[in-house]
């Protein structure tokens, strides 16, 4: 691989995963009926109309979720594996491994939005608890209730929230199954967004 096409693979694959973090965002967003007036989901939101509103026009919703974020999020997956296949490689790759291979990648973003945003909760929690910057409030919306049915079966205890600790022991587990169906769909990880 010659130096251009590194700089070109390195820019498409920086460019594309900052709007696929957007897209994806956007969509976990909807699902934890997080603050729409917030500074940083405003900017989601225009980040990501351009693309969405003409998809809307023909994929509408379905059961209250967002399926043309979800259809986006793919296409702009497969294009990119496609892309980034053809740079290195000289050629386009096949559609349905590649159509795996985004969901695989998908899964795998939400997993690490999931595992990055605890990991910041918690650090936030600990220097600088109440904090009312937007990015924060955002991202406690967002992880407050996936941790909810933890705290269902485990509540605190003494004042110990161990929630957290439990969350990251799930997100590791459901990474180990992720990363085992990479391997048996051959998937590259060079090629493909979030993993």
């Amino acid at each position: 691989m010659g130096l251009l096409s590194e700089i070109s693979t390195t820019i498409l694959q920086t460019l594309a995963s900052l709007y696929l973090l957007i897209i994806v965002l956007r969509f976990l967003l909807q699902i934890a009926k997080a603050d729409f007036y917030n500074p940083v989901s405003q900017f989601i939101v225009k980040a990501t109309n351009p693309l969405l509103i003409p998809l809307r026009r023909i994929i509408p919703g379905l059961f209250g979720l967002d399926i043309p974020c979800i259809v986006l999020a793919l296409v702009l997956q497969w294009l990119v594996i496609q892309a980034l296949g053809f740079l290195s490689i000289g050629s386009l790759l096949p559609a349905l491994p590649v159509l795996i291979w985004s969901i695989i990648g998908l899964v795998s973003l939400v997993l690490n939005i999931y595992f990055w945003g605890l990991l910041i909760m918690v650090i936030i929690s600990w220097v600088a608890p109440g904090n009312p910057n937007p990015m924060l409030t955002l991202l406690n919306s967002l992880i407050n209730p996936a941790l909810k049915p933890i705290q269902r079966i485990i509540p605190p205890l003494g004042g110990l929230d161990l929630t957290p600790i439990f969350a990251f022991l799930l997100i590791h587990i459901l990474r180990l199954v992720v990363n085992h169906m990479a391997q048996a769909a051959g998937l590259p990880p060079q090629l493909v967004l979030g993993i």
